[in-house]
């Protein structure tokens, strides 16, 4: 099936300013034209009657509007003519359709969503979008409702964007993984990249795109936070035990290097034991005096 793409054309619209100088003259003339022509009695007047109101209503019907970042699509017959962009006060074929199409930017807040991440957890997502009409004629003739269009392929991305990272990093996660949670920069891109080639056949420009909402779903949420808590404390006591290591290897170094005291195996043991639980445990350490020897 061969893919068209409806292609704007810009027009240089007819000021009505003009028509509506020039419709005195116009009346004035065919009110002369009228009085001259071969008819008797009441005829004339009938005749002179519609031809004026014919010019009027002929006037009106095809003068039109366009507004500050507003444009009018004008369609005559079934035939696209063109796009008017600029704005002011025109007069088209009175026949014509015209079509307004608002080139504002707009923002759409997505419902949230219930959808998988790529670890198989169910989370809720939701999204904001800035979008703008690019092409008036891709907008208007290339889908049936663009803003319907625009809603579907939304929440279409975001289950997309959602169902390819994991909702966060985990120890167990490969390495320069994205995750929804830890790197919104780089999913906020990808999901503006993935709206922007999906939009483009309505002619629909994404100006900003990024995740509004995110969160695990109510029925793992509590489970999720244990989990979340159990590897917030698991990472801090490994970095409590590393430093402590550190520490530990530093004393006893610095006092075999100074001569301070000669320890063999057994009293290094005791030593390090000794300075790990002290160094490692949550309460202030109570020191004890020994008055003897580490063998008595």
């Amino acid at each position: 099936m061969e893919n068209t793409t409806s292609q704007e054309i810009t027009l240089r619209p007819f000021s009505a300013w003009l028509l509506y100088l020039a419709l005195p003259f116009m009346i004035f003339g065919w009110i002369v034209i009228v009085k001259l022509l071969p008819i008797h009695n009441e005829g004339p007047a009938i005749f002179g009657v519609f031809g004026v109101i014919f010019m009027i209503l002929m006037t009106l019907i095809g003068s039109y509007v366009v507004g500050p970042n507003q444009s009018r699509a004008l369609v005559l017959f079934g035939n696209y003519k063109g796009t008017v962009r600029k704005q002011g006060f025109f007069w088209t074929n009175p026949f014509t359709m015209k079509k307004k199409i608002s080139l504002k930017a707009n923002n759409i807040a997505s419902e949230k969503i219930k959808v998988n991440d790529s670890n198989g957890s169910p989370i809720e997502i939701g999204a904001v979008v800035v979008w703008q009409v690019d092409n008036t004629a891709q907008a208007l003739f290339d889908v049936e409702d663009y803003e319907d269009y625009i809603d579907v392929q939304i929440e279409t991305a975001v289950r997309a964007v959602a169902s390819a990272h994991p909702y966060d990093e985990s120890e167990d996660s490969v390495e320069n993984i994205i995750s929804l949670r830890g790197d919104s920069n780089q999913v906020d891109d990808e999901l503006q990249g993935l709206l922007s080639d999906r939009l483009e056949r309505a002619g629909i420009a994404v100006l900003e795109a990024r995740l509004s909402h995110l969160a695990y779903a109510p029925e793992i949420a509590q489970a999720m936070l244990q989990r979340q808590q159990a590897e917030a404390i698991i990472s801090a006591r490994k970095k409590i035990v590393e430093g402590a290591v550190s520490m530990v290897d530093q004393a006893i170094t610095d006092l075999s290097s100074r001569d301070i005291i000669e320890l063999d195996d057994e009293r290094k043991a005791t030593m390090v034991s000794n300075l790990l639980v002290v160094l490692c445990g949550q309460e202030n350490a109570s020191p004890v005096i020994n008055t003897g020897s580490l063998y008595q």
